[in-house]
């Protein structure tokens, strides 16, 4: 069992910044990968960045360049640092955690955190 915690959301202005941080604590193994998704109200969720235990980040169109993702592998924690943001930003972000060593293993998911870009 693996527990995943997220925190950093809120409300920020458009062009403001926001630092989201997710920790997973429990059975965790190495290799693995985490990463962050969202969902808005009405959409499907998708994903936001993932890194792998490597480092390697991948990155949806929408943010790249403006979303920067990070983790510290002593304290199995990712963060997402999201600049120059846009109203349509605004979603639930999830964080999750899922094991890499073959053949792989279940999602662990956060329980989400409220990210609203408004004026």
């Amino acid at each position: 069992q693996v527990d995943v915690v997220e925190s950093g959301g809120g409300l920020v202005q458009p062009g403001g910044s926001l630092r989201l941080s997710c920790t997973a604590s429990g059975n965790i193994v190495s290799p693995n990968a985490m990463g962050w998704y969202r969902q808005a109200p009405g959409k499907q969720r998708e994903l936001v960045a993932t890194i792998n235990g490597g480092g390697r980040k991948n990155y949806a169109d929408s943010v790249r360049g403006r979303f920067t993702v990070s983790r510290d592998n002593t304290k199995n924690t990712v963060f997402l640092q999201m600049n120059s943001l846009k109203p349509e930003d605004t979603a639930v972000y999830y964080c999750k955690y899922q094991s890499a060593v073959f053949p792989g293993g279940p999602p662990y998911w956060g329980q989400g955190t409220q990210v609203t870009v408004s004026s």
